[in-house]
């Protein structure tokens, strides 16, 4: 795609000339306090009492003015990126062949046009119509086993980060799943920890970037665990010491939309600026935990900030003390994940920023808010 000067199109082109093109449709990013702009029924900016949110203001002033403008239809899309951050699929549990209990789930993958930000629709693949995929969580330990349909036009696989046999790899000649056929994955959930799985199909980049991909979270059995165990409760799903704590599941990804191998949107949970728009509740007397994975095709690395607070990190989450220890920032590779830890407690409440601490991603969709809300003794 070239430029009317001649030029080709870059998502650095698209920044300096304040507007952003792919998909099915253009739309225009607010840059510099541009002025708002509608996109028709049902993409216009929010308003209350005559004036943006809040937020909305908070961010504008304190990013320079750099937001989407309008909303996504979550509706449409199928899928809420709000919901996303807590929506665990923990599966069915069933007894297999032996007698043995077995969590069982099922994934198709489907064709799907997605909107990642007001105005922008992307051509996906997706696993069970949402990107990321479902969030799916078992225990240390437990037979899984994952049915998959292939629904879509490619062929396609599902590649589980852990340990497993080859035959269960979901790579070409091992898994690797043509239109309308199924394959059955299944093998123990070890290790511990947070995991990422996507398909493993070729031309790799294309597939994972079109949206074949979500997060694979296995609690640690507190049993196995003696000298941890309570803090190996507090990460299993369920346990009076886990309900203590807020759980969210961040996926940061990107999307090519002229297909240059460049990125035009950054966000996490796919819709750009959608935790900035409407920022994610904290209660300030209980402590935050994080999943964080990176699956950003196309750069070397994605990283998270958090204002105003510092974290305790856990490299891939496979251990029950931190790998590093009151840290205000984390980058990752793509395929890396973690677990992050914090609290506000101590924090009069208000509205906390995160965001990649990459400028251009913070402008492209990747800028979000905490809403700490609570009483200060």
């Amino acid at each position: 795609m070239r430029s009317l000067f001649g030029q080709p199109v870059t998502r650095r082109l698209l920044l300096a000339g304040g507007a952003l093109l792919g998909g099915v449709h253009a739309a225009r990013l607010a840059l510099g306090g541009a002025a708002a702009q509608t996109h028709g029924p049902g993409h216009a900016m929010p308003i209350t009492d005559g004036q943006p949110s809040a937020a909305l203001s908070a961010a504008h002033a304190s990013h320079g003015g750099m937001m989407t403008v309008g909303e996504v239809d979550t509706a449409r899309n199928g899928f809420d990126p709000h919901t996303l951050l807590t929506d665990w699929d923990t599966g069915e549990v069933i007894r297999d062949d032996q007698g043995r209990p077995c969590r069982e789930f099922v994934v198709e993958a489907i064709d799907k046009e997605v909107e990642i930000a007001p105005g922008i629709f992307f051509p996906a693949w997706t696993y069970n119509g949402r990107i990321p995929g479902p969030t799916i969580r078992a225990v240390e330990g437990e037979r899984v086993r994952i049915t998959f349909r292939n629904r879509g036009s490619h062929p396609h696989s599902m590649h589980f980060h852990g340990i497993h046999s080859a035959r269960m790899d979901g790579v070409p000649g091992a898994g690797d799943v043509l239109p309308g056929g199924q394959f059955v994955y299944e093998f123990d959930a070890r290790p511990f920890g947070c995991h990422l799985y996507h398909c493993h199909t070729v031309p790799l980049k294309r597939h994972i970037h079109k949206g074949l991909y979500g997060a694979f979270i296995v609690d640690p059995d507190p049993a196995r665990h003696p000298e941890h165990e309570a803090v190996a409760r507090s990460r299993l799903l369920g346990t009076p010491e886990n309900r203590e704590w807020q759980e969210f599941v961040m996926v940061m990804n990107a999307f090519d939309t002229n297909f240059d191998e460049e990125n035009e949107v950054y966000a996490v949970n796919t819709v750009a600026h959608a935790y900035s728009k409407r920022p994610i509740v904290i209660d300030r007397g209980r402590p935050v935990r994080i999943y964080l994975v990176n699956v950003t095709e196309f750069d070397p690395i994605n990283s998270l900030h958090l204002h105003g607070n510092f974290f305790d990190y856990y490299d891939s989450g496979t251990t029950l003390t931190p790998t590093l220890r009151t840290v205000d920032i984390i980058t990752q590779c793509q395929g890396q994940r973690g677990i992050l830890e914090f609290t506000y407690q101590d924090h009069e409440p208000g509205h906390y920023m995160f965001h990649a601490h990459q400028s251009e991603f913070v402008e492209l969709g990747w800028m979000s808010l905490f809403d700490v809300r609570g009483e200060v003794a």
